[in-house]
């Protein structure tokens, strides 16, 4: 028995664990009634499209054809199913785009989409036309109770601003101990450690950067307005091009930009200095 008999077996499946469909293992498929009333008509005509492109029929019965089923070009005894597919990506490609919003909820839909569509109407059946934001919302993270969630935040806070970066090991380790200086007299039931992985990058995302870089980023505001301790940072830049013509020798003639003419400023009002050594302040002043 070789790799090669393994892999082209028809019996052979990837496992769970390795295929990409693996993060959704243990929850239970989406179902009619878990799509919003307001977009099951647009699933319907997805799957319609679908059905018009598989075997002619929109309604995928051949004894319940509508007027003028199947269409020349849908036609699966004189035309492939390729041809089929781009037949019906040409045929919704002349539509505009806010009318096929309001068909498919899509505004463009090639080739390719309907592939997509295909593969997921086989595996889910109707419910699989559905986009994913179509699905209700889900019912969150029973596990996760007020305490837990104080003592999320507060691990959150802490992480960001008085520590270096940490792995997800750490957090859970620290979470642990803030219920149990916080609430010692009560028995709080706290979420496994994948859950807690699962509910941070939901939360606060993947975090990829250090806390340092993070820190820098956010801008400290008051009234709406920017508030700068430091100088570099925090730097302004407008990119409109004003209606006039400068000519650099011996460069030829261009349209300049707001930045171009707040750098020049800068430099004027600091007669004596080179471009180079005026300040941050110079250079994005008025």
């Amino acid at each position: 028995m070789t790799f090669r008999f393994l892999a082209n077996h028809p019996k052979c499946r990837p496992s769970s664990r390795t295929a990409a469909e693996g993060v959704n293992r243990g929850r239970q498929p989406a179902t009619w009634s878990d799509v919003k009333p307001e977009k099951r008509p647009l699933m319907r005509q997805r799957f319609e499209h679908l059905m018009e492109v598989k075997c002619g029929f929109r309604s995928k019965d051949p004894l319940r054809p509508e007027p003028g089923e199947p269409r020349p070009e849908y036609d699966p005894d004189r035309t492939t199913l390729t041809a089929r597919r781009a037949a019906k990506a040409t045929e919704l490609a002349a539509l505009r785009p806010t009318e096929l919003k309001l068909l498919l909820g899509v505004g463009h839909v090639g080739a390719r989409t309907l592939e997509r569509w295909e593969r997921r109407r086989r595996k889910y059946g109707m419910v699989g036309c559905a986009d994913h934001r179509w699905l209700r919302e889900s019912g969150g993270h029973p596990s996760v109770g007020e305490e837990v969630r104080e003592a999320i935040l507060a691990v959150r806070d802490e992480t960001r601003h008085h520590r270096s970066r940490v792995s997800g090991r750490t957090r859970e380790n620290m979470i642990h101990r803030y219920l149990g200086e916080t609430f010692p007299e009560e028995e709080i039931e706290i979420p496994g450690y994948p859950t807690l992985l699962r509910i941070w990058k939901e939360w606060f995302g993947p975090g990829g950067a250090r806390p340092r870089y993070s820190r820098s980023a956010e801008l400290p505001a008051k009234n709406g307005h920017v508030v700068v301790t430091r100088p570099g940072q925090a730097v302004a830049l407008d990119t409109t091009i004003l209606p006039v013509m400068v000519r650099e020798r011996p460069s030829p003639a261009h349209r300049p930009t707001t930045t171009t003419r707040s750098a020049v400023a800068g430099q004027l009002a600091c007669p004596g200095t080179h471009l180079g050594s005026a300040t941050l302040l110079d250079l994005i002043g008025p």
